[in-house]
């Protein structure tokens, strides 16, 4: 039981760090993710630029901590798809870093640009576009589209298992799907992906990972039910008995 407390906390903590983290690094990338011009001037910025990236990192190591600490819980009730968790969880951590070195890559070449006698400013202005827009995909594809399976198997997991409230479960089957769409939708250019359609479709999801963390910390996991058993095993159990 108090092992299962310990483990129900770390999760709670990952997940309130995977909000914190994300929404801090957005928050310090503002001068280059928003300055076309950052790569020919960003120097003054540079610090807070690093400082993004860092936390972006401790993001990446908390998206991987959710799917490593809750693997062991919701394979009880089916392995396939607590793999497939754990999968989407790393796709989106891949992406995640992926984007975190399109944004260094511009750092170093405004480096070059500073160190150049005379440089060529178009080139290096078409050069920090173009990894801006990795950034801005790998944004898109990690946080959104890879987000989307994960969240919706592990809530169905959640539900099967009763180990968290209905209602946090109901969350997490809606905005699975939800951010998913909201990523194709932007892909085909229905609305930009910072927009008040992308926000709508993001709440949903936002407030699964919120509230299962909060429920996680304040009151840990219910009472386990016994894990699935598949019928034709049950079968065979009985047998046995007999």
């Amino acid at each position: 039981m108090k092992a299962n407390r310990n483990i129900a906390i770390t999760i709670g903590m990952l997940f309130i760090l995977t909000e914190i983290t994300s929404i801090t690094g957005l928050i310090l990338y503002d001068p280059i993710l928003h300055d076309p011009d950052y790569i020919i001037k960003g120097a003054c910025s540079e610090t807070r630029v690093l400082w993004g990236a860092f936390f972006e990192i401790l993001l990446v190591f908390t998206q991987i901590g959710t799917a490593i600490t809750l693997f062991p819980i919701l394979k009880k009730y089916n392995e396939s798809m607590a793999i497939g968790t754990v999968c989407f969880r790393l796709l989106e951590a891949t992406m995640v870093t992926i984007g975190i070195i399109s944004l260094l890559a511009i750092v170093t070449l405004n480096h070059e640009f500073l160190k150049e006698t005379n440089p060529p400013p178009s080139a290096y202005l078409v050069a920090g576009k173009l990894l801006l827009d990795v950034h801005n995909w790998t944004f898109l594809y990690g946080p959104n589209l890879a987000l989307g399976p994960s969240t919706f198997m592990t809530s169905c997991l959640l539900y099967k298992s009763k180990l968290v409230p209905r209602f946090v479960t109901f969350l997490g089957l809606a905005g699975g799907p939800l951010i998913s769409v909201n990523a194709l939708l932007v892909t085909f250019g229905v609305y930009p992906q910072i927009s008040a359609w992308g926000l709508v479709l993001a709440i949903p999801v936002f407030a699964y990972e919120v509230s299962l963390a909060v429920r996680l910390l304040v009151n840990g996991f219910n009472s386990a039910p016994a894990a699935y058993v598949p019928v034709q095993n049950l079968f065979k159990l009985a047998g046995r008995q007999v």
